[in-house]
């Protein structure tokens, strides 16, 4: 045997053993330690309901809408009145006068009646965010539209409150609330004025995005969350009140000045905080096929922010609890046409990926944006098709989360070996493994145990508008479709 001859098999024997190493890892796994336990956690899946057109009593969509919402079944379910309708959003719009007042429930009672109805049973959080414009200095009275429906992005207008001591914006929020849970409230003028509402509201968050909306400081934000709050508990001492919903998460500032208790009047609770985070593109005119990873990276950044920010709520107020009420996609569709299917899958799949990250954090409330965005109201966020009124892939995930996810489960040791996010959790109802692909591509999984008992929940391209599937296993292993959620549950 010549050395020549020597060489040249070792070397076929090397380069067959390095096009043979692939072939062991072709199929993707998952391993799981269902003893050791890592976390328990404390989060809960939910989503936020905007006021908007689409959602009125009018709506053709209006009853799909709040039958998907009762269906759900969620918890700290967000409502907001907002300002683009500010008829829909504000009780008062006119200042009142010496001889009169011009407080008007017409458009908010509807709505409110409707979603307190659909989450019977369950906990909310109510935020009518918006504050009347003429509590604000300004050029000139900020005008709207006669027309409810009109939407207008023009009303929150000022960044000085004409009462600089903030009694004025919170004696509104103190009868707004007496309104829904007192049965009425004297005005201005000590005419009473009864609404027979007696809504248990168990949560209110002050204000939203308020470093947007008036381009609130720190200062002031806590100055005129005191003076709402300290109003409020007056009229419902068992409500407890979320603070800041901030836009931007960057801004440690923010934080640092309002978990800070000595920034408070004493006795002002500091009961939760909240803010938002949306998947974007990384540029105008960026391609479908590249949004996997521009909203997933982003995700990832977002989620270093969180750490960062839950460092500051631990240092300062650790009984303070944290909500992340707005999580989505936002890709600046004007119509919604020129969404494709596959996009609700995407955005899901991200939002899927964000809950569980928040889970692993001890985050206490990751609530998906938003029930139903249509034309003018950010369509790209929708959880609904504002014509047919059927949930979308992003509001059947956020069910299967919901229905398989929840405070108390213990997370249990969990490495994925493959292009794929995955965590097992050991659940009052069984051992349950989600997987998440966020790529557009077919991902194969072998399982780590027998798949005699196991079913398999899934949302999909295909699932589509249907509702969550479920299989019977046969084999041990799956296939993620691209995009797709996934739980396997083992009796």
């Amino acid at each position: 045997m010549t050395k020549k001859f020597i060489a040249t098999f070792f070397l076929t024997l090397c380069v067959n053993a390095f096009l043979f190493i692939p072939n062991l890892y072709a199929q993707d796994s998952v391993s799981v330690d269902w003893n050791k336990t890592v976390f328990v956690s404390k989060t809960t899946p939910t989503l936020q309901v905007v006021e908007n057109p689409m959602v009125r009593p009018s709506s053709p969509i209006h009853e799909n809408t709040f039958k998907a919402l009762k269906n759900l079944g969620a918890d700290y379910v967000r409502y907001v009145p907002w300002f683009p309708y500010p008829k829909m959003a504000v009780a008062e719009l006119k200042p009142p006068t010496k001889t009169e007042t011009f407080w008007d429930f017409t458009y908010l009672d509807s709505t409110m009646e409707a979603l307190m109805n659909a989450t019977s049973g369950h906990s909310v959080v109510i935020n009518f965010s918006t504050t009347p414009a003429w509590m604000w200095k300004t050029d000139a009275p900020v005008q709207y539209p006669d027309d409810a429906y009109q939407v207008s992005w023009n009303y929150n207008q000022g960044t000085v409150l004409r009462d600089t001591t903030a009694k004025e914006v919170a004696g509104y929020y103190a009868r707004l609330l007496s309104w829904y849970t007192k049965g009425g409230f004297t005005d201005e003028l000590g005419k009473y004025h009864k609404s027979n509402h007696f809504y248990k509201i168990p949560y209110w968050e002050v204000l939203n995005e308020p470093d947007f909306e008036h381009s609130i400081s720190p200062q002031l934000y806590a100055k005129m969350y005191d003076a709402i709050v300290g109003a409020m508990k007056k009229i419902s001492p068992s409500t407890k009140f979320i603070g800041m919903s901030l836009a931007f998460n960057a801004r440690p500032e923010h934080f640092e000045y309002f978990l800070n208790h000595k920034n408070h009047q004493p006795g002002i609770p500091l009961d939760g905080i909240s803010y938002h985070f949306y998947g974007t593109r990384s540029y105008n005119n960026e391609p479908l096929e590249e949004y996997q990873y521009a909203f997933f990276d982003k995700a990832d950044a977002f989620l270093e922010k969180v750490r960062f920010i839950e460092s500051i709520r631990k240092r300062l107020s650790p009984k303070t609890i944290t909500t992340i009420n707005e999580i989505g996609t936002i890709i600046g569709s004007a119509t919604g046409e020129d969404i494709p299917a596959v996009y609700w899958n995407l955005s899901g799949a991200m939002y899927a990926y964000v809950f569980l990250e928040l889970t692993k954090m001890g985050i206490d409330v990751a609530g998906e944006s938003q029930l139903v965005g249509y034309p003018t109201q950010y369509p790209d966020v929708s959880m609904m098709d504002w014509k047919t009124g059927k949930p979308n892939s992003r509001y059947w995930i956020l069910k299967l989360l919901k229905d398989n996810f929840g405070p108390g489960d213990r997370l249990v040791a969990t490495a994925a070996h493959g292009d794929f996010y995955c965590q097992a959790f050991s659940t009052a109802k069984g051992k349950k493994i989600l997987f998440i692909n966020p790529r557009n591509k077919q991902e194969k999984i072998s399982l780590p145990f027998d798949v005699k008992d196991a079913t398999i929940q899934y949302v999909d391209e295909q699932t589509g508008e249907n509702p969550v599937a479920r299989e019977q296993l046969t084999e041990k292993s799956i296939t993620l479709q691209p995009y797709e959620v996934a739980v396997v549950e083992m009796k």
